[in-house]
């Protein structure tokens, strides 16, 4: 089995759905920085890095610092590549450390909406099999610009740049494939002034009604990737 490191922003955003996978095919250690902990300045003794997602944007190091301690530890998995899965803001944290811009967007995408592959996305394992064009769920309001030498898999309407590949084994996904029901109900509890202030612009309650009937084709997807990863991290 291999050894898996998942850096943990906040309570409420965990693996989900990719959760049963990587726990069954890797010891998993979890670092929780929202209770202080701290990051490893190097990769070293671990097969595989999750990099999870979170409200802070990664220009604000001064205000939350273990950014700057994660990004070393994110270029030395890039350096070395080890396997790495990042996941809204995780994804944004490895744009950051592969030298591109992260900045906010002109919008917030937030709820259910189309993600498109690209012709890249075709030839790459981790995304075999996936339609050309699906719903995923979004929470997000900053974006990157592609790295130099990077690969851009997928985007959406509102933003271009939804998932990077960087190197042979580094995947950012800005959108939340590892979302579950229960997640994404608890997510609006939690974000309630965040949503008030986008009243007319973003519908929690037509959020919730969607989710039913979309969540369990976005599971299979987000469960099938989970594995491949798990593979790698294994490998």
């Amino acid at each position: 089995m291999g050894r898996a490191l998942v850096l943990r922003h906040v309570p409420h955003e965990g693996l989900g759905i990719l959760k049963r996978p990587i726990e069954r095919d890797s010891v998993v250690e979890y670092i929780d920085l929202f209770r202080g902990a701290s990051v490893p300045p190097r990769i070293d003794g671990y097969d595989g890095l999750v990099v999870l997602g979170g409200p802070m944007g990664v220009y604000e190091d001064d205000k939350y610092p273990f950014i700057k301690p994660e990004l070393k530890l994110i270029e030395d998995a890039l350096k070395k590549r080890v396997p790495l899965l990042g996941i809204c803001l995780g994804s944004q944290l490895i744009a950051k450390a592969a030298g591109s811009r992260v900045y906010k967007g002109n919008a917030k995408e937030i709820g259910w909406h189309d993600v498109s592959l690209t012709e890249d996305a075709d030839n790459d394992w981790l995304f075999l099999g996936f339609p050309d064009r699906f719903r995923a769920f979004h929470w997000h309001g900053d974006t990157f610009d592609v790295p130099q030498g990077a690969l851009m898999l997928a985007s959406s309407d509102l933003f271009p740049n939804q998932v990077i590949k960087v190197g042979p084994a580094a995947y950012g996904i800005q959108f939340h494939l590892e979302v579950t029901e229960q997640m994404i109900r608890e997510w609006i509890t939690v974000n309630e002034d965040e949503l008030a202030s986008l009243k007319g612009v973003v519908d929690p309650k037509a959020i919730i009604e969607e989710t039913p009937e979309r969540i369990e084709a976005l599971n299979r997807l987000g469960s099938a990737l989970g594995a491949r990863f798990s593979r790698m991290v294994e490998k």
